[in-house]
């Protein structure tokens, strides 16, 4: 493996920034040095990357994403390869996928899929957790095993959908129960997935088919209700941590924020869409284009009396708000898309984002909305460390696996099938968006995988990472 020398740059940390710079030799970082000490020590490399007026940071951590995932008749359009290096491409060098274990189906089962369908595709880092769709004395035994043996220590349950992954209060308890035994974290999808059902029924019997009813059936008050209740039931389990996904409102934000104050494990993520995109803008195009833009939860309504997006952004600036992932999911407008075209319940749910976290989160520091030291710590540090990923992964430091983007501030990306994309869809969720910074070089594990706008990167060098529990607990 070759020795790399990136000088010049400005290093990015969670705690600050500072002229150093890095020398990489073979898959990890080596050795942290002061401006020109590299030279002065002899230090020869193999290959030098200058960084001047460039950003050195380690590289992003996406911690939910979907590839290949079965979703009915269809599946999520990214494979492991596509949807790994469309992530290369936007500055990540790890993702952690969801593992799926439906009703009826053996958990180890459900991560065995999932090995098959990653090993030897991934040309970046990636993990698991796994999706518990079916809570029974088994698959409770199973979870153990899973933290024990598997390195899978984050297990997701789902409050919505009461037809495919629902839980009950009293088997999210059982699980909670469990997981406070074995150490792992439970990721919630915090939404009332029985009234949404009700609401859902009501819209399509009045003829309110189209795509924007998605949001207006999801209401933000049953997704803070939800979160309330994961809190509550997180709390009789005997504070284990809790981490809500996806988050997209205030009112689940505000519970999570509450549950902080009074010192409880609870954490939470949002995502891109939830921060930029809106209901009037985006959910309502005519001619069903706005079935673009249907994930759950749901892209929400600008004149809603909380203001979501800027409460968002402020979660993120207090830490409310720990971490921002994407929730990729991505599927084709055409024909898949499409299957909703007279039921908006049967858009298939998610949009395509693993390329633009980077992007669109850096965007928000050129816009004042949180500091360079916090994208960095919401997208790379924070979720290694809430995953069990640190300190080989999310920092800059010796010993660490050499997994950085070089980031130029002074160059424009702009994001769209008529700009940069790489993810395998038909639509961009943010075409023509145009930002003012741009990935410049990204290396995982010590290899260049994308530089000077070309992919350097080769199936199969990314490795599954065994995690450790939760690294940031309060």
């Amino acid at each position: 493996m070759a020795r790399i020398l990136i000088t010049n740059g400005t290093i990015v940390s969670p705690s600050g920034r500072y002229a150093s710079d890095v020398f990489i030799d073979g898959e990890t970082i080596q050795a942290i040095f002061q401006p020109g000490q590299a030279a002065a020590l002899g230090i020869v490399a193999d290959k030098v990357i200058d960084a001047t007026g460039k950003y050195v940071i380690p590289g992003g951590v996406d911690v939910h994403t979907h590839m290949e995932l079965p979703m009915g008749p269809i599946e999520a359009t990214d494979t492991f390869e596509t949807g790994s290096n469309a992530a290369a491409w936007g500055g990540i060098t790890t993702i952690v996928d969801m593992a799926l274990q439906r009703k009826g189906e053996n958990i180890q089962d459900g991560l065995a899929a999932w090995h098959q369908k990653a090993a030897g595709n991934c040309s970046i880092d990636y993990a698991f957790h796994q999706i518990m769709g079916d809570i029974h004395e088994q698959s409770l035994k199973d979870m153990t095993y899973l933290v024990e043996h598997e390195g899978v220590t984050s297990f997701k349950l789902f409050m919505a959908y009461p037809d495919t992954y629902y839980s009950d209060d009293g088997q999210i308890l059982r699980a909670m129960q469990e997981a406070s035994n074995n150490g792992a974290v439970i990721m919630m999808h915090a939404e009332n997935g029985m009234a949404i059902d009700v609401l859902i029924q009501q819209h399509l019997a009045r003829g309110e088919t189209d795509p924007v009813f998605h949001s207006i059936s999801r209401p933000s008050l049953l997704e803070g209700e939800a979160t309330h209740r994961a809190i509550v039931l997180s709390q009789v389990a005997g504070n284990v941590p809790l981490y809500i996904v996806h988050m997209s409102a205030s009112e689940a934000l505000n519970e999570v924020a509450r549950a902080q104050h009074e010192g409880l494990n609870v954490f939470a993520e949002t995502c891109p869409q939830y921060l930029y995109l809106t209901l009037e803008e985006h959910l309502s195009q005519p001619d069903f284009e706005g079935a673009k833009f249907v994930c759950s939860p749901p892209i929400r309504s600008r004149h809603d009396h909380h203001h979501h997006q800027s409460d968002l952004w402020k979660g993120l600036r207090m830490n409310e708000l720990a971490v921002v992932s994407t929730d990729h999911c991505p599927f084709c407008f055409k024909d898949q898309k499409t299957l909703g075209r007279n039921d908006f319940s049967k858009i298939p749910n998610g949009l395509p984002g693993v390329e633009h976290r980077m992007e669109l989160i850096y965007q928000g520091v050129v816009l004042g909305e949180l500091s360079l030291e916090r994208w960095v710590e919401t997208c790379c540090t924070t979720p290694a460390r809430m995953f069990g990923m640190y300190p080989k992964k999310g920092i800059i430091a010796p010993g660490a696996d050499a997994d950085i983007v070089v980031w130029d501030p002074h160059q424009k990306t702009t994001i769209g099938i008529n700009g940069k994309h790489h993810m395998n869809t038909d639509y961009s969720a943010f075409e023509g968006t145009v930002i003012d910074g741009k990935v410049d070089t990204v290396l995982s594990r010590g290899m260049v995988v994308v530089e000077n706008d070309t992919f350097t990167g080769r199936k199969g060098h990314g490795k599954y990472v065994k995690r450790d529990l939760c690294q940031y607990l309060h």
